[in-house]
């Protein structure tokens, strides 16, 4: 529940402090730095104020006039709106934004008459917000990156179907992890992997190394053409899936305890594609075969980095709470809406990672 808990505190702060914005162009009568006949009074700055909620205390920024005293009703009134307040909240931002319920949601706070260009602004910069995560700059090289997916129902042209919400993260070459990009798709050809990795080396992506993922053919193909020189990890997880997926269940323990054995010594694992073709478990043999060449790519770096690298595990967690989060949604009524459910959750693991413990320790920091 923090992760959910921090999103929510972070939402909350940005919305009420534009409630108070809001409120400051109605007293005053004019929009900041603006000049017209309507204005009445002058700003004066910011003041900081707390405010106690259920998610934790919210550090805000009330605004001062000159002449006279600024009232807002957020400190008033919150308290008595608070449960309705925030679900209507995490309702606009994670399922999608409309007027009218924007208009319903400051209404709580009681700031009424808003005209529907400011309603639409509103909306506006709630996206805006996931588009600049999603757009910002890539400081730092990125020797590791990662790949993966998790897949959602969502309603597309009068009709629900099945869509990837694709992640990708590095790890820099200070050891700390970061959130790089993400995006919506029902296709996942080399077209459209080139085309998401021009997008991050346009924002600054630089220093690949190592690509980890799963075994798909359109990321094996944009790899070679957009990263020249680094190698392609399959990860080793997806590939014991691939493996198993056509075992039958009574040897599936003997023949994963036999992969396991197989990553610490290829002879092993060439040993096990001759017994599966004996077996006549040709697709497993045939899967073994196709990247044998590729599992095995991570030990060409530090051995103090294999155990991060030689998956896409470390995307794990970002999946699970995907999945819990979209439980209480169900199947998303567009790309946009899983799109903001998305970026909010990565934003917050992004900052947690960026401010937390190195995930690797660099020899060349």
């Amino acid at each position: 529940m923090k992760d959910q808990d921090d999103g929510l505190k972070k939402l909350l702060t940005w919305f009420l402090n534009l409630v108070m914005q809001l409120e400051a162009i109605q007293q005053s009568g004019a929009e900041p730095y603006e000049r017209n006949a309507t204005r009445t009074t002058q700003r004066n700055g910011y003041k900081e104020r707390s405010l106690k909620t259920r998610v934790g205390d919210l550090e805000l920024k009330k605004p001062q006039f000159r002449d006279r005293s600024f009232k807002s009703c957020v400190f008033d009134k919150y308290s008595r709106v608070e449960i309705a307040l925030t679900n209507a909240i995490a309702e606009s931002y994670l399922q999608g934004v409309s007027t009218r319920r924007i208009q319903e949601v400051i209404s709580h706070l009681g700031v009424e008459r808003l005209s529907a260009s400011t309603v639409s602004r509103i909306a506006k910069e709630l996206d805006e917000k996931v588009e600049e995560f999603l757009k910002r700059p890539i400081e730092r090289p990125m020797p590791y990156i990662f790949v993966d997916a998790s897949y959602f129902k969502v309603r597309d042209g009068g009709k629900y179907v099945t869509k990837a919400f694709l992640v990708i993260t590095g790890i820099r070459d200070d050891g700390y992890r970061e959130i790089l990009g993400a995006k919506i798709t029902d296709s996942e050809s080399e077209g459209f992997w080139s085309g998401f990795f021009d997008e991050l080396i346009d924002r600054g992506l630089s220093g690949v190394e190592l690509v980890i993922s799963d075994g798909h053919k359109g990321i094996q193909a944009a790899v070679s053409s957009r990263f020249l020189g680094a190698s392609w990890q399959m990860c080793q997880v997806h590939f014991s899936r691939a493996v198993l997926n056509n075992i039958p269940n009574k040897d599936k323990e003997e023949i994963a305890e036999k992969l396991r054995k197989g990553f610490e010594d290829q002879t092993k694992m060439a040993e096990l594609a001759i017994e599966l073709r004996q077996k006549r478990y040709s697709k497993s043999a045939d899967t073994i075969d196709r990247f044998s060449q590729d599992i095995w790519n991570h030990k060409s770096f530090p051995k103090e980095h294999w155990r991060r690298i030689r998956t896409t595990n470390g995307l794990e967690r970002i999946n699970k709470e995907l999945k819990r989060r979209s439980r209480v949604v169900g199947a998303f009524p567009n790309d946009g809406s899983l799109l903001r459910l998305g970026v909010a959750i990565l934003m917050n693991i992004n900052e947690e990672w960026l401010t937390g413990r190195k995930y690797l320790s660099m020899i060349k920091e």
